[in-house]
């Protein structure tokens, strides 16, 4: 559904080593300009270094061998702290399908009607409560990605659900509360054992701490001041790396700075696209292809016709 508007989402292929080596990645286009900048300027140093005696002033490779090895450093934490935020990002979306699953299960096996000419109602209400989560995790889709869900919910949502809930600033939390009420609803009018009871709730609960654990992701970036300080290290560093090798190396070093820079150009843009894995890059969660895929199980159990699968074409998930 929606499939149009969904981001780009790279997923992993089998490539040959030499095609990874040569085609694999996307960090190339984000960085090849600062890549080719800090190269132009290596062979202008190494020309003037040459040709001009003014410029010539040999220094030591020592400082930069130093100061590369803390950088290294700070550029894998920042990395491991940004997939730490992608992993657990996956993690979350991993629960939401599990505990989808296991409440629409408990909708239609957990509700009895009181009377045989109430099972037909049961049924619906079941069949209703189902459709109420299916658009509940295309709703938390749109929340965490601050797209317009209406659409997608439009065509979700049974009839005049969409009404209740179209002009809530947390779409996915009113129709928690929504689900909620229903239930309420099932044990006033004995639909649901009290025993049960505790069971719809602990898995309304656990959508909650979900929604929750992706909100506290997406509000908190690992802090700016610490993002501003290895793109300025990494760039000051970079443009300042051919002064250090040409003494040594000479004509050189223009290839070796393009080799160093993009390096530690690709490690910076990766950390930095990584970090929010909620969002439209490349590399990002694919949230359409498993809200796509939580919709197509969910309709399956209660008999409904399921939507297509979200299908990748040449590696590129949409």
């Amino acid at each position: 559904m929606l499939a149009s508007l969904a981001p780009r989402m790279w997923v992993e292929r089998k490539s040959s080593w030499v095609g990874t080596v040569l085609f694999g990645g996307f960090a190339l286009p984000r960085i090849w300009r600062r890549v080719l900048t800090v190269t132009l300027i290596s062979v202008a140093v190494t020309i003037l270094h040459r040709e001009v005696d003014v410029f010539h002033y040999p220094i030591t490779p020592v400082p930069f061998t130093l100061i590369g090895l803390a950088l290294s450093i700070f550029l894998g934490f920042r990395n491991s702290a940004a997939y730490d935020r992608f992993w657990e990002g996956r993690k979350l979306w991993g629960a939401l399908v599990n505990t989808s699953r296991s409440l629409t299960r408990q909708a239609l096996t957990l509700l009895e009607p009181r009377q045989p000419e109430e099972a037909q109602e049961v049924s619906a209400f079941a069949r209703r409560l189902v459709h109420m989560l299916i658009g509940y995790v295309h709703a938390l889709r749109h929340h965490l990605r601050d797209s317009d869900s209406a659409e997608v919910l439009q065509e979700t949502l049974p009839e005049g659900e969409f009404a209740r809930v179209s002009d809530e600033d947390n779409v996915p939390l009113a129709l928690l509360q929504r689900m909620g009420e229903m239930m309420a609803d099932a044990r006033r009018r004995n639909w649901v054992h009290p025993y049960h009871v505790t069971i719809f709730e602990q898995s309304l609960v656990s959508l909650t701490d979900i929604q929750g654990a992706c909100e506290r992701i997406k509000s908190t970036p690992i802090p700016y001041s610490y993002t501003v300080l290895m793109h300025r290290i990494v760039a000051v560093y970079c443009t300042m790396l051919p002064f250090g090798l040409d003494e040594t190396i000479g004509w050189a070093t223009p290839f070796v700075v393009l080799g160093i820079s993009y390096a530690f150009f690709g490690l910076d843009s990766i950390g930095q696209e990584i970090e929010q894995p909620f969002g439209l890059d490349i590399n990002d969660l694919s949230l359409n292809a498993i809200s796509t895929n939580i919709e197509r199980n969910l309709r399956r159990l209660i008999g409904e016709e399921q939507p297509p699968p979200v299908a990748a074409h040449k590696g590129i998930l949409t």
